[in-house]
């Protein structure tokens, strides 16, 4: 493990917002290459996950515009934000009005980012670094996932644990920017967003992103 976490995150990082989210100021990576390459060398000696913390996905980015524009959603509930990456939706709902925000992700980096995140923007996020898929999904009024279909296992883990819990009455809000193994029924369409992306990251330049209301199943 790196001994200083947050010290990695703000050297190999600037502070600057994401495209679709000006509102929100997060710790991101300034070339791409150059810290996946950095991190995957420290993977085979540290046990390093690949940075997905230092970008700021499309369906991150769409979950968090479509809260910051339907407060509603999230305004007095206990918030979780699931595999948050650098925190981006729990950030939202914070500034959305949420009573309380938690951002879950097992990578320690991610953990640093989010919390430097939320400092920049002036704003409480509780983080939990543990994997949440064992266990039932309760004490949530509302769980935001971004971009998190984008391999076969994880995507059905991740999807069965979240239609259990909007089965006990969570709202379950999925940002999806049409990932190979994204589910193709048992949702409702809030919003559609054109999100400026990096051709080092996407094939194209804007990714068309959905956020989903996840329907009980």
């Amino acid at each position: 493990m790196i001994d200083n976490p947050e010290g990695f995150v703000t050297r190999n990082t600037s502070q600057r917002s994401a495209p679709l989210v000006p509102e929100i100021l997060l710790h991101l990576a300034d070339a791409v290459m150059p810290l996946w390459e950095m991190t995957e060398a420290d993977l085979e000696r540290q046990g390093i996950p690949p940075p997905y913390w230092a970008f700021a996905w499309p369906g991150g980015q769409a979950v968090a515009r479509l809260i910051l524009d339907r407060p509603e959603l999230v305004k007095g509930k206990q918030v979780l934000d699931l595999g948050a990456g650098g925190g981006i939706a729990a950030i939202a709902a914070m500034k959305a009005g949420a009573a309380q925000a938690k951002a879950n992700d097992i990578d320690a980096l991610a953990l640093a980012a989010i919390a430097l995140n939320a400092a920049a923007n002036k704003v409480a996020v509780d983080v939990l670094d543990r994997d949440l898929l064992d266990d039932p999904a309760r004490g949530w009024d509302v769980i935001l996932a971004g971009d998190l279909c984008y391999e076969k296992p994880m995507a059905g883990r991740v999807m069965g644990w979240l239609r259990a819990a909007a089965s006990r009455g969570t709202t379950v809000l999925l940002g999806d920017p049409g990932r190979a193994y994204a589910p193709a029924d048992g949702l409702y369409k809030l919003g559609d967003f054109a999100v400026p992306v990096s051709r080092d990251l996407e094939d194209r330049d804007i990714r068309h992103t959905a956020v989903w209301q996840v329907l009980p199943g």
